[in-house]
């Protein structure tokens, strides 16, 4: 059983609430030695023994490994997720943010565990803000955590936080060990990794993720997730950033309205 320091949790709810509402370029914050040390060492080893189950989310716009299903996860990684969807840690979000009326979601719907394998990378973009299949669901919050020892910076895979109009990266957080990164979901909160990972062979850029939610009791817009490009990038890339970024919404329209699933579509780009 994953016992969460909700002493330290709930100080830093107190503490750090201003900054979070004033952090630039949206709502932020970075937090060091966020799970308790034995549980963070447990879920990164349960990294390492998990080879079933895994999407492969290759596009023009990303290329990472995602495991959504919980059942196929290690124990201890089931039970910092379940620890991490228990309502006194929503609570604790909801003094820390100032945002009523968190829920968690149990589908792990886009969330779950992340790999990110040598050459691989995430472009600059902004979540979907709605849930893509409870429909009434605004998408509120990220969480990650990483999982990442001894990680270098000319490897890559830093955090970057980009400004609302994409003209510059504000801040540029490396994914080190134990380390959380907590933010508010909206139309402008740019973020990504979008150059590719330079780390050794046998390294992956590890992490977690857990989005919260609000239930509206109103059917919400499918706005799915919104890829740009960055001002260095040449104009081809614009264009098929562009594109695939169409694609993508086709992509979340049948998940919504077809029920179609993540494995369905990893099948199917399997095939080519």
């Amino acid at each position: 059983m994953v016992e969460l320091d909700y002493a330290r949790l709930d100080a830093l709810a107190r503490d750090r609430k201003g900054e979070f509402n004033s952090a630039e370029p949206f709502p932020h914050a970075v937090i060091d030695d966020f799970l308790p040390p034995s549980d963070a060492q447990k879920v990164r080893a349960e990294f390492a023994v998990t080879e079933s189950g895994w999407n492969h989310y290759h596009h023009y716009n990303e290329k990472k490994l995602a495991l959504t299903d919980l059942s196929r996860m290690g124990p201890h990684t089931q039970q910092v997720f379940e620890a991490l969807q228990d309502d006194r840690f929503v609570s604790f979000l909801g003094a820390l943010t100032g945002i009523d009326g968190l829920i968690s979601d149990p589908d792990l719907d886009g969330a779950g565990m992340h790999q990110i394998v040598p050459g691989g990378f995430l472009n600059v973009h902004t979540d979907f803000l709605s849930h893509t299949v409870n429909s009434s669901w605004s998408r509120q919050l990220n969480l990650l955590i990483y999982f990442n020892p001894d990680w270098q910076p000319d490897w890559n895979g830093a955090l970057e936080l980009w400004d609302g109009e994409m003209k510059r990266c504000v801040r540029s957080v490396e994914p080190a060990f134990n380390r959380a990164v907590l933010f508010h979901t909206q139309a402008r909160s740019f973020h990504g990794h979008p150059h590719r990972l330079a780390c050794p062979e046998g390294e992956t850029r590890k992490s977690i993720a857990l989005y919260y939610f609000r239930d509206e009791r109103e059917r919400q817009a499918l706005t799915p997730t919104n890829y740009r490009a960055t001002p260095e990038d040449p104009a081809y890339k614009h264009a098929l950033v562009m594109v695939d970024r169409w694609l993508l919404r086709v992509y979340s329209t049948l998940k919504r309205y077809a029920g179609l699933r993540d494995g369905m579509i990893d099948r199917i780009l399997g095939r080519f």
